[in-house]
């Protein structure tokens, strides 16, 4: 009867300490990136002036067992313009109307991507990536968290400006990622496409020793779940049909952006 009872304490005990577990909630986080281009045969010093790296808000919000990912509340086009009359190179930051919608049960993401004028509903599956457990923990806003890591190969876009004129390729991509999940939070969400990956909600995430970096500033423990919802739109594209879109407006938009001004979006 001594040993039923002390197992009924402790069953107890443990189903308390999960309904305890936040479950759902809104996270804020800054994203870093390093701004890597290169500018042969541009007017002396102008590489000079661009920014190294570029801070922007984003805010994830969970529950149901689903998420949503958007950028968060700043100038919806903020621009800075670099030269001295001759040559001028003017950074457009897009993509802040762009939503990514995952629902944990079905492995599903879909995502609005604006370009230009144009909206695209992206229907694709989560991919997700073979991760280690490294065993280190470290304190994030309050919550302990248990350090993974994982390696993502893909391909990435690079950008370079020769003589006035801006050429992209498509290189082959292998990345390190390194995440910081919460072991109160066991939701499966994360920043930006590192959704449905680990038993716990990440707050810092590390792309490529520090080329992109997510760091959560803060944590609220309830949210509006209405606005989770899947965007929609009248036609659908799959990844390969929205890559082939994209690059030809790309296409389009470097032949438009003669003379001696430039535009480089950072999406």
């Amino acid at each position: 009867m001594k040993k039923l009872l002390l197992f009924g304490m402790a069953l107890s005990l443990a189903i308390s300490n999960l309904t305890a577990q936040q479950n759902q909630g809104k996270v804020t986080y800054n994203r870093t990136v390093k701004l890597q281009m290169s500018f042969a045969g541009m007017p002396g010093g102008l590489e000079q002036q661009l920014p190294s790296s570029r801070t922007d808000k984003y805010e994830l919000v969970f529950g149901n067992n689903q998420s949503l990912w958007k950028q968060g509340e700043q100038e919806p086009e903020e621009e800075q313009s670099f030269g001295d009359g001759g040559m001028q190179i003017r950074m457009v930051v897009a993509g802040s109307n762009d939503v990514l919608y995952c629902n944990f049960d079905n492995s599903r993401r879909v995502e609005k991507r604006e370009m230009f004028d144009k909206t695209f509903i992206v229907d694709d599956t989560i991919t997700k990536l073979k991760w280690k457990m490294t065993g280190e923990s470290k304190t994030i806003l309050n919550h302990n968290c248990m350090k993974a890591e994982a390696v993502r190969i893909s391909k990435r876009m690079t950008m370079n400006m020769d003589n006035g004129k801006m050429e992209r390729k498509e290189i082959d991509d292998t990345a390190k990622i390194v995440a910081w999940f919460a072991m109160d939070i066991p939701v499966s969400a994360g920043p930006s496409e590192f959704q449905g990956q680990l038993p716990g909600l990440i707050l810092e995430l590390d792309v490529r020793n520090g080329d992109q970096v997510y760091l959560a500033n803060s944590i609220a423990e309830t949210a509006d779940l209405a606005v989770i919802k899947e965007p929609t739109g009248k036609k659908k594209y799959t990844q390969e049909e929205f890559k082939k879109e994209r690059e030809k407006m790309m296409e389009e938009m470097n032949q438009n952006n003669g003379g001696n001004r430039r535009v480089i979006r950072m999406n």
